[in-house]
């Protein structure tokens, strides 16, 4: 069952508020490094309950008038045409769509940083793109020695190389497609060239998790370990803040081993360091907004055990080797966490079990559990979604809710005219076909209008699901989780 365990409003006001602090400490300007998705963030939604995809974006909006973005991105990313893995496309064309993103916000993209540039001809040629579309263009090189010989990094020969990035703003935040683009060099050479002209100008780091306000082992920071379980990233707690206060904070492996160096970096340019450790850096305020722990660790765990299903999928497709896959199944056991705590699954077993053939289950944001099977007309994904749908709007399960006059003609087009073996609808066609149904049918209609309420719902697929009918499902904002076998005994699946 789905419970809000975050206020987003709460989060909004408190992280501004300590961006703002954290401009005032330096005296006016600070770049502010941003770790993970600045909007679409569906993890943080999925754990955190009541945080929006884009509460993050919703909170930067408080700060507009002082902010505008640098865009970072690695000169071999481009080159080598780097993807991000959700949405499919290369860095470059994802910073194109950051810049479209961000100004539909109404936030201020000031310029695009190539980092690692050492005339890489794509990178080129995407600067000169850039400059076509009126964007401003900076260019960082690679430093000898980087990232321990700080004597040479902060120098004429270091830093003193790269170009300086021209701001307007006080708050000047660097972002990035995806990791290894450079953001935090790029801040850091900032400061190097804002310390160089006087300017007074600070650094620090966004990165929601792990929450380094809540404990090591909470479920929250367990499903952080858990999506980035690829990476090896560990949780571990910040030995720097131990000895400097002698409190307990969260941070992760990477931010701690990268500390001294960045910390004699702050000493090289300013004389001193304003920071004791790693989790000084940082401005992340989301452990304030949680108000139910209970209903984000449910969350987290039903997160884990998603990340869980998602990995064994991806070995038996054969995106995987598999040792994601035994790092989650220690997170699993560490924390006490069963597969059957998820609801959706063992209803989906049963439902196959029972039938004989591949089912899905979806349990709904008030706790209902409805199933679909494998029918002439439909797959077991879009049947379990008219179900949902007459589940949530109150409908007889007797009553269709398309007739089977608007489902056949479809099928002949896919079979017959387009080539299609599976004459069963998938889940985008089953609702193109139930929004004509409405045009005539009150049913239809009333079905349609409680769409919306799908967002939040658990479901799980005794078989993997074709690409079409997982978009959707992702589109409705439903987490769906599937076991990691194929309906068919087939060597290619699409």
């Amino acid at each position: 069952m789905y419970k809000i365990g975050f206020d987003a409003e709460k989060y909004a006001q408190l992280q501004s508020q300590k961006i703002r602090d954290r401009i005032a400490k330096f005296g006016g300007k600070l770049y502010l490094e941003f770790g993970g998705k600045l909007f679409d963030d569906y993890h943080a939604s999925r754990v955190l309950p009541g945080f929006e995809p884009d509460s993050k974006i919703k909170m930067l909006m408080q700060l507009k008038a002082d902010a505008e973005i640098v865009i970072a991105i690695n000169a071999d990313a481009i080159e080598k045409s780097k993807r991000r893995g959700d949405l499919g496309i290369t860095y470059d064309q994802d910073v194109l769509r950051l810049i479209d993103a961000f100004t539909e916000f109404g936030l201020y993209v000031g310029s695009v940083c190539i980092t690692q540039f050492t005339g890489q001809p794509l990178a080129e040629k995407f600067e000169k793109r850039l400059h076509q579309l009126g964007m401003k263009v900076y260019k960082h090189y690679p430093i000898e020695g980087y990232p321990n010989n700080i004597q040479h990094i902060v120098s004429e020969d270091g830093y003193g190389k790269n170009d300086y990035i021209e701001t307007t703003h006080s708050l000047v935040v660097v972002t990035a497609p995806g990791p290894g683009s450079g953001k935090m060099a790029t801040c850091l050479s900032q400061l190097y060239h804002e310390n160089k002209r006087g300017i007074k100008a600070g650094y620090a780091k966004f990165e929601t998790f792990p929450i380094w306000s809540i404990p090591l082992a909470h479920p929250v920071n367990l499903a952080y370990e858990a999506a980035t379980a690829d990476l090896a990233d560990v949780n571990m707690i910040d030995p720097f803040h131990l000895e400097a206060y002698g409190e307990t904070a969260i941070n992760y492996n990477r931010d701690v081993e990268i500390f001294p160096v960045v910390n004699a970096t702050f000493e090289r340019i300013f004389g001193e360091s304003p920071y004791k450790s790693p989790t000084d850096m940082g401005v992340n305020m989301a452990g304030f907004a949680i108000v139910d722990d209970e209903a984000c660790q449910e969350a987290s765990k039903s997160e884990i055990i998603r990340r869980y299903y998602q990995a064994k999928c991806a070995v038996r497709q054969g995106l995987s080797d598999g040792s994601d896959v035994a790092k989650l199944e220690t997170i699993l056991n560490k924390s006490s966490i069963d597969t059957a705590d998820r609801r959706c699954i063992a209803a989906a077993l049963v439902r196959a079990d029972a039938t004989g053939g591949p089912a899905v289950a979806i349990e709904l944001p008030d706790g209902q559990i409805v199933t679909g099977k494998t029918t002439d007309l439909l797959g077991p994904s879009s049947a379990a979604l008219l179900n949902a749908l007459k589940a949530l709007a109150g409908i007889s399960h007797d009553i269709p809710l398309i007739s089977p006059n608007v489902i056949e003609p479809i099928q002949d087009l896919k079979v017959n005219h387009m080539g299609n073996h599976n004459p069963r609808l998938h889940t985008d066609e089953v609702l193109i076909a139930l929004a004509m149904s409405a045009a005539t049918n009150p049913v239809a209609e009333l079905a349609m209008q409680h769409i919306g309420a799908l967002a939040h719902s658990d479901a799980h697929s005794t078989t993997i699901l074709s690409g079409v009918d997982e978009n959707v499902f992702h589109k409705l904002g439903v987490n769906i989780t599937c076991e990691p076998t194929y309906e068919t005994k087939k060597l290619y699946h699409k």
